[in-house]
């Protein structure tokens, strides 16, 4: 793929008719209701990859038992549901004197669907898994388990190879591809993702997409990286102090291209 110019910066805020975000729809009225109402667009949401957990024969390969452990790290809610899938199918019961340390309280709150929830033993971050620093050195004698993506979570092991406390991970589930081939011939002014697998996905589908003048949208540095490393322009960036999520950025965007 060539790289494509970007838009020239007077152009940028040229009224926004639709927006595609790459990920479902929200299953409850969220701040992108708003944002159609308030801004006149079309939002529509198309999952970009979605997760499948790996079947019980292919984590019998890892031979690593989660119940070898003491304490689990638990960093997204996909990672619970395929842990305590797996555990069932494995017929492996976690002990009551398990510990889980989860990278946020929404991380930890979700737990409660599969444990008895008892706050000696759930920890947990504000923002990610390195908030838990001193609870994690006060407990390094816990054997610790970290279910992961086949992304795996290099940012987890490195911290805990910091701390100098072993850390087992092991896959449970993978992130693959959703058809795109409906979208081929729709155009968006706005496109936004949340992940650089997102742009992979788009890109292994779609090679020959240029960004012409349309926007792109994106949360986080990872996307960034990967949509400056396709040569495209990021316009409108979240995941910052000023724009937390994608919603604000757009908001904040809107309000200039599509005045009232």
């Amino acid at each position: 793929m060539s790289a494509t110019a970007a838009p020239a910066q007077e152009e940028t805020f040229k009224r926004v008719h639709n927006i595609l975000i790459s990920q479902p729809r929200p299953a409850q009225l969220t701040a992108y209701d708003e944002l159609e109402k308030r801004f006149g667009v079309r939002i529509d949401f198309v999952p970009f990859v979605s997760v499948e957990g790996l079947t019980e024969k292919e984590y019998r390969k890892n031979r690593v038992y989660p119940n070898d452990y003491t304490a689990i790290v638990f960093t997204s809610k996909n990672a619970i549901d395929h842990f305590f899938r797996l555990c069932g199918e494995l017929r492996i019961k976690m002990s009551d004197d398990m510990k889980y340390f989860c990278a946020t309280e929404t991380i930890a709150n979700y737990l409660q669907k599969f444990i008895m929830f008892r706050k000696r033993k759930v920890f947990n971050g504000t923002k990610s898994i390195t908030d838990l620093k001193s609870y994690i050195l006060r407990n390094k004698e816990e054997k610790f388990f970290l279910p992961t993506s086949d992304q795996g979570n290099p940012d987890v092991i490195r911290f805990f190879k910091e701390l100098k406390v072993p850390i087992q991970d092991a896959v449970m589930y993978r992130t693959v591809n959703t058809d795109l081939s409906e979208l081929k011939d729709i155009k968006y002014d706005i496109i936004a993702f949340f992940s650089a697998l997102e742009i992979k996905s788009m890109f292994e589908q779609f090679p020959d997409f240029k960004q012409d003048d349309r926007r792109i949208c994106v949360f986080g540095k990872a996307a960034l990286k990967a949509v400056s490393e396709r040569g495209m322009t990021v316009n409108i960036q979240a995941g910052t102090p000023e724009t937390p999520s994608i919603a604000v950025a757009l908001e904040n965007y809107l309000k200039v291209s599509n005045p009232h």
